[in-house]
């Protein structure tokens, strides 16, 4: 014959519970603000390229467009040839905190240059 449980008596099942999936729920947490946020990065990134290569391309000063853009702290390089401007933007996204590792977030873009005098 079993004896009958009666509610409320579980004997601190869900504590245990709790504190195994706690942890793992607070990772999952953080992991995936980390991933939005390299994700928004990552489109500003672009951006900035994007501004500095066509204003490179245009014969301005691409790396100042580019910085006004870009997220903060970031890198703007600029490069190319006589006919294409390609510009890169590079920014470190801190993962967790500051003790961990930074990621590393990059947009590039290329642009034609354009005439410089008009017939």
């Amino acid at each position: 014959m079993r004896r009958r449980r009666w509610p409320g008596h579980d004997r601190g099942a869900f504590t245990a519970e709790l504190a195994a999936g706690l942890p793992a729920l607070m990772l999952l947490l953080m992991a995936g603000l980390t991933a939005v946020s390299a994700v928004a990065t990552k489109g500003q990134c672009v951006d900035a390229a994007r501004e500095a290569a066509l204003a490179a391309a245009r014969g301005g000063s691409g790396a100042e467009e580019g910085a006004r853009v870009a997220p903060p702290g970031a890198l703007v390089e600029l490069g190319g040839d006589a006919e294409v401007v390609t510009a890169r933007v590079r920014a470190r996204l801190r993962v967790l905190g500051a003790n961990l590792p930074a990621i590393t977030v990059e947009g590039t873009a290329t642009a034609a240059r354009e005439p410089s005098g008009l017939p």
